[in-house]
């Protein structure tokens, strides 16, 4: 596989991108339990 040399720009943007994607799946998670303790709470 003849893959092409990464420049420090693209890893920096792709390390961006995974980060971004965690930290969105995290604030997604904590959204939902949080929605779901408080119909726990009420119900």
């Amino acid at each position: 596989m003849n893959q092409p040399p990464r420049t420090p720009e693209q890893i920096r943007r792709s390390r961006n991108r995974v980060l971004g994607l965690a930290l969105a799946g995290f604030v997604i998670l904590v959204f939902f339990v949080s929605i779901a303790r408080i119909k726990a709470g009420i119900g």
